[in-house]
C-alpha cells in the first residue's frame, strides 16, 4: 500500500531486487479507508506480507484536516489490519517519530513511552494502536526524517534535495537548529524491514540510521558532501511559522533491530553519502 510514496516506492525497487515478489498498489488503485475496497484487493493477491506505507504525512495540513489524518493513517491501518488478519498475512505499518513529545534528552527507544503533541502523531499512534489489536500477525516499524529517490509526494521531494536545489541556485540557506532528528535513508529502513520480515522479528521497532542531528547539521552536512559553497544560517523553530508542534527531540534509536541483527543501522552521514553518490548528486568517497 503507498507504493510510490517516498518509502513505498524505494521498497519496491529494493524488494524485487533481492528476489522477492511484489505487488504494488497505489492510492489511485486502492483507498485504504473502504474496508470492502481493502479485502477485493488482498483477496485477489493473497499476500503473504503486506507493507502499508500509505499515510497522510502533511504535519500542518493535519492540524486543520484530522478527520482526513485519522481516516487514511488510523481506519486505513485499521481497515488492512483487520484484512490481514482475515487471511493469515502479516501486517507491516509504517509510523513515525512524531508519535513522541520531544521532552527526552536523548533518543527515544520502542521502550519509551509514545505522546504525540501534533494531530498527525496522534493519527499515526493511533494507527498503531488499532493494527496492533486487529490482527495476531504484526510488525509496527517507526522512521523518520526520511530521504529517497522518489521525495515525498505529499511534501513534494525530500529535505535533501530541496536544501541541494536552493544551494545549487546559490541561495542563503535558513535552517532549524534547535530540533533534533534521526535522517533516515528510505533504502536502509526497507532493509531493516526486509530483515524483519525474514527473521520474524515482530512488534515495534525503530528503523532509523544511527545517530541525530539537527536540521541545521544536516543541511551543512549536505551541501559539504556536495561540495557546494554555499552560506547556511541557523534559525530557531520558533522563526518559521509551523502550524503544528513539533517534538524538540524526536531522534530514534533502533534498540530492538540492533538486538536482531547484532549492529546499528550504519550511521546517518554514511547513508547520506551513499544516497548522494547513488543519484549523482556527488563523487564523495
Amino acid at each position: 500500500m503507498g507504493s510510490t510514496g517516498q518509502l513505498g516506492s524505494d521498497a519496491v525497487r529494493v524488494l524485487l531486487s533481492r528476489g522477492h515478489e511484489v505487488m504494488p498498489l497505489p492510492h489511485e488503485v486502492l483507498e485504504v479507508a473502504d474496508l470492502e475496497a481493502v479485502r477485493v484487493a488482498l483477496r485477489a493477491i493473497r499476500p503473504d506480507v503486506v507493507l502499508n506505507c500509505a499515510g497522510y504525512v502533511r504535519v500542518d495540513d493535519a492540524e486543520d484536516q484530522a478527520i482526513e489524518a485519522f481516516r487514511i493513517n488510523a481506519i486505513g491501518a485499521l481497515n488492512i489490519g483487520k484484512v490481514c488478519g482475515e487471511w493469515g498475512a502479516t501486517c507491516v505499518y509504517v509510523s513515525t517519530d512524531f508519535v513522541f513529545d520531544g521532552e527526552k534528552d536523548t533518543a527515544y527507544t520502542e521502550a519509551d513511552a509514545p505522546h504525540p503533541i501534533n494531530v498527525y502523531g496522534a493519527s499515526k499512534l493511533a494507527g498503531e494502536y488499532l493494527v496492533s489489536q486487529s490482527c495476531n500477525d504484526w510488525i509496527i516499524i517507526r522512521v523518520a526524517s526520511l530521504f529517497g529517490k522518489s521525495g515525498a509526494r505529499g511534501k513534494g521531494g525530500n529535505f535533501v534535495e530541496t536544501v541541494l536545489r536552493k544551494a545549487r541556485a546559490s541561495e542563503t540557506l535558513r535552517v532549524v537548529a534547535d530540533t533534533r532528528v534521526s535522517p533516515t535513508y528510505t533504502v536502509d529502513a526497507t532493509h531493516a524491514l526486509e530483515s524483519l520480515i525474514v527473521s520474524g522479528g515482530r512488534g515495534v521497532f525503530h528503523a532509523t540510521n544511527e545517530g541525530s542531528c539537527t536540521w541545521y547539521e544536516f543541511a551543512c552536512k549536505i551541501v559539504e558532501l556536495a561540495g557546494i559553497d554555499v552560506r547556511v544560517e541557523p534559525i530557531t523553530a520558533s522563526d518559521y511559522p509551523f502550524r503544528a508542534r513539533r517534538p524538540v527531540n524526536s531522534a530514534l534509536r533502533s534498540e530492538r533491530l540492533e538486538r536482531i541483527e547484532g549492529a546499528a543501522p550504519r550511521p546517518w552521514v554514511e547513508a547520506l553519502k551513499a544516497y548522494l553518490q547513488e543519484n549523482g548528486r556527488t563523487n564523495v568517497s
